[in-house]
Parts: C-alpha cells; sequence; structure tokens
C-alpha cells in the first residue's frame, strides 16, 4: 500500500530500508517475495544495501500513461503519501502489528469531520480481527458492527471530510485553483511586502511563521498565512443570538474543554505549529458558524483551557486549567518533571 501510493504517478516509487524496518512486518522479507510474485520489481539492496539510500519499486499495473488506477496529481499524491506515514505511526498504534496498524488506516480514511467513522465492508478479516485493539490502545473511543469514532488525539487524521466553504470556494468547477479572496477589506497580497515584513521579525516569530508558511500538512496559500499575521485582529462583536447558542451548545459538550487542549498538543506534534480557531473546531467536529466557532475558542481561553501568544496566529496550546490536569506540549511536561524532581 505505501508503495503502490508513491508509485502512483508513473509506476515507479522508492522505498529505503529505513522505510521498510518502520513498518514493522513480521516477515519483511516475506512480503516483498509475495510482491514480486506480483509482478512488482524490487532489488535485494532494499536489505542488504544503505538504509537511508532510496531503492526504485516498479510496479506494472501503475505505469499505464491512462486510465491510471490511481489519479493522484503531484501534489495530491504527495499529500496522501505524507498522511499513509503520519496515521501508520501515530502513537497509538506505532507499536501495533501490521494488521492493526493498516485497520487503523482503513478507518481513518473513512471518519469524517464529524467524527463518524464507516467501517467499510471490505476491510481485510485480518484487519476486522484487529479492531478491538484499536480499541484498547485509544486510537477510537467507540466501536460497533458497522461504525466507529476516532479518538480526539488522532482525529486530525480523518480523511473524508466534507470540504469547508474556502476550500469550495477556492476551486472552480474545472479543478484549477483560485486566489483566495482576502478576509481584510483593503488587503492585497503582495510578494515583496510579505518577504519585508518577515525580514523584520524576531528570530522566533520569524520560524513560526515560516513553519505555518510552509506547513506540507496545512498546504495554505501564502496571500492567506500573510494577511493573518500582517493584518491585525480587529474585537469580534457577538451578538446575543450566539451567545444563547454557546449555552445550548456547551451544555452538549461538558468535556470541551480537555479535549481542545489534548488537540491543540496533537496538533502541534504533526505540523510543528499549533491550529488556528477554524482548525481546532473543524479537527473535533465542531461543525458551527463562524462567529460561534470564534465564541467558544474565546471561552475556553477565558476559561485558561487554552492559551496563545496574541496577537500572532496559530499558537494555541493548553492554558494553565488543561497543565493542571497534566495536558501539556512535550517541552513544557518535560520542565514541570524536571521542577518537580527538584529538591
Amino acid at each position: 500500500m505505501v508503495v503502490a501510493i508513491r508509485a502512483a504517478r508513473g509506476g515507479v516509487g522508492n522505498l529505503t530500508g529505513a522505510d521498510l524496518s518502520a513498518l514493522r512486518l513480521g516477515d519483511a522479507r516475506g512480503a516483498v517475495d509475495a510482491l514480486r510474485g506480483l509482478g512488482w520489481q524490487m532489488d535485494d539492496t532494499l536489505f542488504d544495501g544503505d538504509p537511508a539510500t532510496p531503492v526504485p519499486i516498479t510496479v506494472p499495473d501503475l505505469t499505464h500513461e491512462t486510465d491510471r488506477p490511481l489519479p493522484f496529481g503531484k501534489n495530491m499524491r504527495s499529500r496522501v503519501s505524507g498522511w499513509t506515514t503520519r496515521a501508520l505511526s501515530a502513537k497509538p498504534v506505532k507499536k501495533l502489528p501490521p494488521a492493526a496498524r493498516l485497520a487503523g488506516l482503513f478507518l481513518a480514511a473513512h471518519s469524517t469531520s464529524k467524527l463518524l467513522g464507516q467501517i467499510p465492508p471490505d476491510l481485510p478479516e485480518a484487519c476486522r480481527a484487529a479492531l478491538p485493539e484499536l480499541l484498547r490502545k485509544g486510537f477510537l473511543t467507540e466501536l460497533s458492527e458497522n461504525g466507529c469514532r476516532l479518538d480526539p488525539a488522532v482525529r486530525h487524521l480523518s480523511g473524508m471530510r466534507p470540504p469547508t466553504e474556502e476550500e469550495k470556494a477556492a476551486v472552480s468547477p474545472e479543478g484549477e485553483v483560485k486566489a483566495v479572496p482576502a478576509a481584510t477589506p483593503g488587503f492585497q497580497f503582495n510578494v515583496d511586502a510579505w518577504t519585508q515584513w518577515k525580514g523584520s521579525a524576531t528570530p522566533a516569530l520569524r520560524r513560526h511563521v515560516e513553519a505555518v508558511e510552509y506547513c506540507a500538512l496545512c498546504m495554505l496559500p501564502p496571500e492567506r498565512v500573510a494577511e493573518a499575521f500582517m493584518v491585525p485582529a480587529r474585537p469580534q462583536p457577538f451578538s446575543k443570538n450566539t451567545k444563547a447558542a454557546y449555552g445550548k451548545w456547551k451544555e452538549v459538550h461538558p468535556d470541551r474543554g480537555p479535549l481542545a487542549a489534548k488537540f491543540t498538543v496533537a496538533f502541534r506534534a504533526e505540523h510543528g505549529h499549533g491550529p488556528s480557531y477554524n482548525q481546532l473546531c473543524v479537527g473535533l467536529g465542531w461543525d458551527l458558524k463562524r462567529s460561534l466557532r470564534i465564541f467558544i475558542v474565546q471561552r475556553l481561553r477565558a476559561n485558561e483551557w487554552l492559551t496563545d501568544t496574541a496577537p500572532v496566529p496559530w499558537t494555541l496550546r493548553p492554558g494553565q486549567a488543561a497543565q493542571a490536569q497534566g495536558i501539556t506540549l512535550p517541552k513544557a511536561r518535560s520542565s514541570a518533571a524536571v521542577a518537580h524532581a527538584r529538591p
């Protein structure tokens, strides 16, 4: 599966010995021989050579110029491959047997941003037998005969989420990407101005900006990133209806604080930066109006479940209330442990 995705565009995909080891196969040579029996072409240097050297593997069924079984574009192939690697190495499953890890990948792919996952009818029997283990290890929080629910820590891996309104607006019927309209009236993206702004930032801020700008998972348009950092955030007024809607919403989400804090930890581990307000709410399945999403996050900040480095965007992380429950970023957790150990 890993090789097929990497070979989707031309029929040849690279795999290193280190990649093969990371798959934690019970019998790696047996697996390679089985693929050779299907006509896949791969050299023994995958086992005997430098584990960091890429070894090309040819998949005959994917070499067709037309009618490709996996019709990925270049960016899509890269994103799917990266998502596959992250899903297989997610903390709850990375030490499980191959069948369980593959089952986790199936379920993540068939889950949505609303957190409702369907167990595909063609799930291999070995994977189906491993489903209870995913529940025990915390990859799933619910499991039934035909459905499941991903744990908050891995919900960012859900694959079949519906596109956001912004994504719909950014893609034309022909599939061509359009410029993302500015959310701030009067803002016009200028490459030179953006470069100059980054040049005047402190080294720490510059590193954060570029972590967001070049995030291979978010793949945000540069104009959106520039606007978020260059334009000061304006105070957001909230109507009585929004506040009333929040009151009803929070009654059915009593665990909103811990869930949000845990999500920021998992998100930062994957992306190298914190989530935006929208990414947080979408990742947790809070499919709500924009004004209500903003109000929810502000209440989470006010109640110290979350904190950020305002006004810098993409800096959400666990607040004091979350830290008191042991929900912290890894560095903060290490620092806390050291402080606790001191006499």
